[in-house]
């Protein structure tokens, strides 16, 4: 049989979540779909609430996945130690909550996994190998009819690495987290279909699901701080080589003498 894999990115803020509900199982119908992985990761704008996930499962989601925002929203530890079908990356540590990994039902008895996977490159945190992670999970999930895989990754090049280190070996891998999609899909010469990245599903008219004017621009040249005050964004500046000039000191919401100094201004701000 044919199946219908429908892989949705990043849904951020209860707006995306709502646009969810409206719209999901409808498309479902459309398109004949068979089995749905979402990434809910930033339902809260970062992390995901217990009341999201199971909202978006409502929607007509078979398999939440997350990302570099897991934690940010604690509430959802005991949720991922309690329901198998909300992943956080598998290249987590093994002592946080919840699992990486998982084997579903499909259709005519079919045994779809998914895998989480997050990505190293320009990423705040130290996870494990996602390459050895997915050899180790595959190894895991010998006998699975159909694998799919969201890894969520900062880097373009880190995502088609794992695309063609996977070619041939799963059936799809799909990249998210940067919030825009990319227009590459296609089939990798072993007959994995792959994607760079998903995109986002919420506000079209923002910065990454972000109104503009709650946007923090941190820039160091005084033509990124003429862009973002341009964008409406909130400009603040660390000076490198550059003083800024008068011209430049009017755009700014707030200039900070190093990155130190930006963390503290961050944490001041929340």
């Amino acid at each position: 049989m044919i199946l219908n894999v429908l892989a949705v990115g990043d849904v951020v803020g209860d707006s995306g979540v709502e646009y969810l509900s409206r719209h999901l199982r409808g498309l479902k119908k459309l398109k004949g779909v068979h089995f749905t992985v979402v990434n809910g990761e930033n339902a809260s704008g970062v992390g995901i609430l217990p009341r999201q996930a199971r909202e978006i499962f409502d929607a007509g989601a078979d398999v939440v996945t997350l990302g570099n925002h897991t934690w940010n929203r604690i509430q959802i530890a005991d949720f991922l130690e309690d329901d198998r079908y909300t992943l956080r990356p598998a290249n987590y540590t093994s002592r946080v909550p919840g699992r990486g990994w998982g084997v579903y039902d499909g259709p005519g008895g079919l045994r779809i996994g998914v895998m989480n996977l997050i990505g190293r490159c320009e990423m705040d945190s130290n996870f494990d190998n996602p390459f050895t992670t997915a050899d180790r999970v595959l190894r895991r999930m010998e006998g699975t009819d159909v694998v799919l895989v969201d890894f969520h990754a900062e880097a373009t090049s880190e995502k088609g690495a794992m695309g063609w280190y996977l070619d041939g070996r799963v059936q799809g891998v799909w990249g998210t987290h940067t919030h825009v999609p990319t227009a590459d899909p296609q089939v990798l010469p072993q007959g994995t279909g792959f994607v760079t990245d998903l995109g986002m599903t919420g506000p079209a008219q923002s910065i990454l699901g972000v109104k503009p004017e709650n946007a923090i621009a941190i820039e160091d040249s005084p033509n990124g701080i003429r862009s973002a005050a341009a964008a409406g964004m909130l400009p603040v500046m660390v000076p490198d080589m550059v003083e800024p000039t008068p011209e430049i000191e009017e755009l700014l919401y707030h200039k900070c003498d190093s990155l130190f100094a930006v963390r503290d201004f961050l944490e001041d701000m929340l």
